[in-house]
């Protein structure tokens, strides 16, 4: 992007659209959860801490083995596990083996639950913020790879608000054409 010269605003220009070679079969793109339980918030964000980096479509198909391995997302369990549970997901099938990804995903599971606790619901932790951005430097604090890709990901799926697809992308440094696909089914009400 040109840099501004001194005083001069910059306007900022969303990345090319990138196309995949393959476009996700509608049936696997990822769709908005009406009234979402605290496992979904979970299940949601930690799909997007395990796709960061990685093939959507590897984690997709490995999905089960997501669930399997930990607990179905059931907060409280998860919130629980310890180090053996986390050397146990460190030998389990079909789930990426990062440490990392693993504890983050328990320490998130936590964080849920306190939030929970402190505002009552996840949504009036997410309203209790002015705009978009005070929530996201706020995530970013108290989340494990909750960036704002993620993020993005996490409140639109569970039926937040979120800002305009178009105007989020000025602000990315490449095209997410997955994200694309999800937000284009929602908005056609698939």
């Amino acid at each position: 992007m040109p840099r501004a010269k001194p005083g001069e605003a910059q306007s900022k220009i969303a990345p090319p659209i990138r196309v995949p070679k393959r476009p996700t079969p509608v049936d696997r793109i990822p769709r908005v959860v009406p009234n979402p339980s605290l496992r979904d918030h979970l299940a949601i964000i930690s799909r997007a801490v395990f796709q960061a980096g990685l093939s959507w479509a590897m984690v997709d198909a490995h999905w089960d083995d997501y669930l399997r391995a930990f607990a179905d997302f059931d907060v409280a369990t998860v919130a629980a596990y310890g180090e053996d549970d986390i050397e146990r997901l460190m030998r389990s099938g079909g789930i990426v083996h990062s440490r990392p990804k693993i504890v983050g995903t328990i320490r998130n599971a936590g964080t849920l639950l306190a939030l929970e606790s402190e505002f009552g619901s996840i949504d009036a932790y997410r309203r209790s913020f002015a705009s978009y951005d005070d929530l996201r430097r706020d995530t970013k604090k108290r989340f494990a790879y909750l960036g704002d890709l993620n993020l993005y990901y996490w409140l639109f799926r569970t039926g937040a608000e979120v800002p305009d697809l178009e105007e989020w992308m000025k602000d990315q440094e490449r095209d997410h054409p997955r994200m694309r696909e999800m937000v284009t089914l929602a908005k056609r009400g698939d």
